[in-house]
Parts: C-alpha cells; sequence; structure tokens
C-alpha cells in the first residue's frame, strides 16, 4: 500500500481539469506512448487501488489485482471512447469489475474445495453395522422357518408387505380372528427364538 502513497505523492500535479488530463493521457497511452503511461500510472494507481480494495480486502490481493488492471489499461487503452464516458471512469469500472472477478474466483475455489473435500469418516464403523444387520436377517430368517406357515404367512404379509389384518385374512381366505390369532402365537414364538425379552 506505500508503494500507492509514493505513487500518488510523486505524480505531478494535472495540467488543468483532471478528466480532461487522464482523458489526453489515455489517448496518448493508446497511441503507445511510455511517458503518457508513467503520468497516466502515478495519476490513477491510488485511486486503482482504493476501489480494488474495497472489494477484495486484502492488501496484498488488491496490489496484485492493481497492477492487472493497470496491465489492462496499458494494452487495451486505443478502446477508450471520450463520448461514452470519462477516462476515469472508464478506469475505475476496469478497476471493480476486475475486483469482483477475483472476488468471484476465490469464491468459486472455495466451493470446489469443499465439493471434493473428503468426508469426515463416520462415527460408527460401517463394516461391522453391516455385518450386524446381514446377521440378523439371517437368525430372523431362521427363526421364520421355525413357524407353521400359516404363522409365516400371515406375519410376512403384515410385516414385509404392509397389509391390514384384513388384507392378510382375504389373501389366505381366513376369519379375520383366525389371523389375528396366529399371527399372535408367530409373534411370539418369533419373540423367544430371537431371544428378545418379554
Amino acid at each position: 500500500m506505500d508503494r500507492w502513497r509514493r505513487a500518488r505523492a510523486a505524480a505531478p500535479p494535472p495540467d488543468g481539469g483532471d478528466t480532461d488530463v487522464l482523458g489526453t493521457l489515455l489517448a496518448r497511452v493508446g497511441r503507445g506512448d511510455d511517458d503518457a503511461f508513467a503520468r497516466l500510472y502515478d495519476e490513477v494507481s491510488p485511486r486503482v487501488y482504493g476501489v480494488i480494495l474495497r472489494v477484495v480486502r486484502d492488501p496484498a490481493q488488491a496490489e496484485e489485482v492493481a497492477q492487472e488492471v493497470l496491465v489492462e489499461v496499458w494494452r487495451t487503452a486505443a478502446r477508450f471512447d471520450p463520448a461514452r464516458g470519462t477516462a476515469s471512469g472508464w478506469i475505475v469500472t476496469l478497476a471493480h469489475r476486475r475486483a469482483v472477478d477475483r472476488v468471484r474466483a476465490a469464491q468459486a475455489a472455495t466451493d470446489r474445495e469443499k465439493r471434493v473435500a473428503v468426508p469426515e469418516a463416520p462415527a460408527y464403523d460401517v463394516v461391522a453395522d453391516e455385518v450386524a444387520g446381514r446377521l440378523e436377517h439371517q437368525q430372523v430368517r431362521r427363526c421364520l422357518k421355525g413357524l407353521t406357515d400359516v404363522q409365516r404367512e400371515a406375519i410376512t404379509l403384515a410385516y414385509y408387505g404392509g397389509q391390514t389384518y384384513r388384507e392378510v385374512a382375504a389373501t389366505l381366505d381366513l376369519a379375520l380372528p383366525t389371523v389375528k390369532t396366529r399371527m399372535r402365537d408367530g409373534l411370539i414364538r418369533l419373540r423367544d427364538c430371537l431371544g428378545v425379552g418379554r
């Protein structure tokens, strides 16, 4: 930042109106005049740096972006059209756009890093969970085999098929009280087989 203050302090006073001086200097820069660019640089660099710093909020990045903007001014000065605005406005607009681009690029990089970041390991052991789940399924299947055909079918239709008692009775062509009794007895046997406490 001191470099920008020194540049402003070292800048010679403008010859008349600031806008006219900058427009004239920019026109000369567009024709390849190195001395005009040095003078223009001294005139606008503090303002360019200030605009960029307000957007990026990091002095080191602001200096870097300001240098990029001033190089762009050197390269594209011939495109400046005084009929569309002042030289100062044109340069400040370039600075602001470049600063916004830098902030967006930094945000996009942060977002990409978050997306590709390695997720934290879960607090539980996934493999152990899967093994336990498979063992439980095997035990349930083994216990279901120990039931009568009607008990097994009724429980399977109700708990795995999502059917109501009435739907199970209709599917098995049995009386509703019979289905309820068979299911109750089957569930008691399953509970005992699986070792679930009463």
